[in-house]
């Protein structure tokens, strides 16, 4: 099974736990990274009219820099990211719709000061395919060991 490791991160927390399960599991990795890039002023959840509330509460898609080679090759995607306001930055649902995801599975995994999954994989379902699974959605801590994202994967791949 051909695995890709998909991600976004805005603080560098997500991209080093990307960086450990992609090498544990000799995965391919794309950084999802915004076309604009955030400044931390783009970051302060606590402006409401900062970049990140715009975006969430405007419902706006956010364009991504760069494309994935060769996309149809994957039979596993892994899409990490923090949680935002209990979900997926809209970065993901823009990442989402970039490609066809028919016949693939799907693993969600995400960091977060505190958050859980959620209902993050059913809000992500709309911009999948009917035969796109979605097979697991886990929050990591950010130290997660190389053998906890093996283990996790294996489910991943099975469901």
């Amino acid at each position: 099974m051909k695995t890709l490791t998909a991600y976004f991160s805005a603080s560098h927390t997500t991209a080093a736990l990307a960086e450990r399960l992609a090498g544990a599991i000799g995965a391919d990795l794309f950084e999802i990274r915004p076309a604009v890039p955030y400044t931390e002023q783009d970051l302060n959840w606590k402006n409401p009219f900062s970049r990140c509330n715009k975006e969430k509460f405007g419902k706006k898609e956010v364009a991504i820099e760069g494309k994935i080679e060769q996309f149809d090759a994957f039979d596993l995607v892994l899409i990490g990211f923090p949680i935002w306001y209990y979900g997926a930055p809209n970065i993901i649902e823009s990442f989402l719709k970039q490609y066809d995801f028919s016949g693939k599975k799907i693993a969600l995994f995400a960091t977060s000061g505190g958050s859980n999954m959620g209902k993050t994989a059913e809000k992500l379902k709309p911009f999948l395919s009917d035969t796109a699974r979605i097979t697991a959605a886990k929050v990591f801590p950010a130290d997660a060991d190389a053998e906890a994202l093996k283990a996790w994967v294996k489910e991943a791949e099975e469901g």
